[in-house]
C-alpha cells in the first residue's frame, strides 16, 4: 500500500465538462488506469475514499460525476450517513439528474473519460480497468461493450437493471465485449433479481466473454457503500479481494 494523492479536476466531454476526482500513487509515476463509475448517490467523500484505496494498490483512478449535466457534485444535498428513512426522498430528488443521463450520452461521456486517462502522464499505455457500483455497474457493462479495444477488465457490484427486457439493456452488448468481467451480485437486491443475473450470465457465456458472477449471500443493494445503511463489511471486503485480483491479472 502506498501513499496517495487526490485531486479534484474537470474532464471535457462531447456534451460539456464533468467534474471528477483523481486518485493516484504519490510518486508522480504512471500507473494502470482505472475508471470508477459512481452509484446513484454520486461523487462524495465515501467514493473518494474508495478511489484512494484502489490507488494505494497501484492504480490511477478517475471518478467522474456522471450527473454533471444537472450540476456539480453533490447534485443534491446528502447527509453524512444515508439511512433507510431518508433514502426514498434522496432517490426521488436524484430523479431529474438521473434522467439527464441517457445511454447514448453516457457513452459519449465515456469516450471523454477514456481519452483523458489515455492522455494523462500518470497512466500507463494500454487498455484500462473499470469498476462500477449500483447504476455504475450498468455503465461499466456499456463501456466495455462500446469501447472493447480500450477496456481490459471490468467489474460491477450490486448492479441495477443489468439484464432487463428493455431494447437498450446493457447485457445486449455482450457480443462486443473483449474484456474479462466480474460481477458481485447482492442476493437481497430487488433491482437485480435472480432471473436477470441468470440472463446476464447466459448472454456473456453465449458471446464467449470470459467472466465470473458471484452472488453474495446476505448482501443488500449498496453493500460496498459504508456511508449507507445497506453497507455490509464482509461483502465489501470480498468485493475488494475480487476487484484487486482481477485488476492484478489483467492490468
Amino acid at each position: 500500500m502506498t501513499a496517495v494523492q487526490g485531486t479534484s479536476l474537470d474532464i471535457p466531454t462531447p456534451d460539456g465538462t464533468a467534474d471528477a476526482y483523481l486518485a493516484r500513487p504519490d510518486d508522480n509515476a504512471p500507473h494502470p488506469a482505472v475508471l470508477l463509475y459512481m452509484d446513484a448517490f454520486g461523487l462524495r467523500p465515501h467514493l473518494r475514499s474508495m478511489a484512494d484505496r484502489l490507488a494505494s494498490a497501484g492504480y490511477t483512478v478517475l471518478v467522474p460525476n456522471v450527473f454533471y449535466r444537472h450540476g456539480r457534485a453533490p447534485v443534491v444535498e446528502l447527509p453524512d450517513f444515508i439511512n433507510p428513512a431518508e433514502r426514498p426522498e434522496i432517490i426521488q430528488a436524484l430523479g431529474p439528474a438521473a434522467r439527464t443521463l441517457t445511454p447514448e450520452g453516457a457513452m459519449r461521456d465515456a469516450a471523454g473519460y477514456l481519452d483523458w486517462l489515455a492522455a494523462s502522464p500518470f497512466t500507463t499505455a494500454g487498455p484500462v480497468g473499470i469498476t462500477g457500483y449500483c447504476m455504475g455497474a450498468g455503465l461499466t457493462l456499456r463501456t466495455a461493450g462500446t469501447y472493447p479495444e480500450r477496456v481490459a477488465a471490468a467489474a460491477g457490484f450490486h448492479g441495477a437493471y443489468l439484464a432487463t427486457d428493455a431494447p437498450d439493456s446493457p447485457h445486449l452488448l455482450a457480443d462486443r465485449i473483449t474484456a474479462e468481467l466480474y460481477f458481485g451480485h447482492a442476493d437481497q437486491d430487488a433491482t437485480n433479481p435472480a432471473e436477470q443475473i441468470d440472463r446476464l450470465d447466459k448472454a456473456l457465456t453465449a458471446a464467449g466473454v470470459r467472466h465470473r458472477g458471484e452472488v453474495y449471500g446476505g448482501a443488500h443493494h449498496g453493500f460496498t457503500q459504508a456511508d449507507t445503511a445497506m453497507y455490509g463489511a464482509q461483502a465489501a471486503e470480498r468485493h475488494w479481494a475480487a476487484l484487486l485480483e482481477l485488476f492484478g491479472r489483467r492490468l
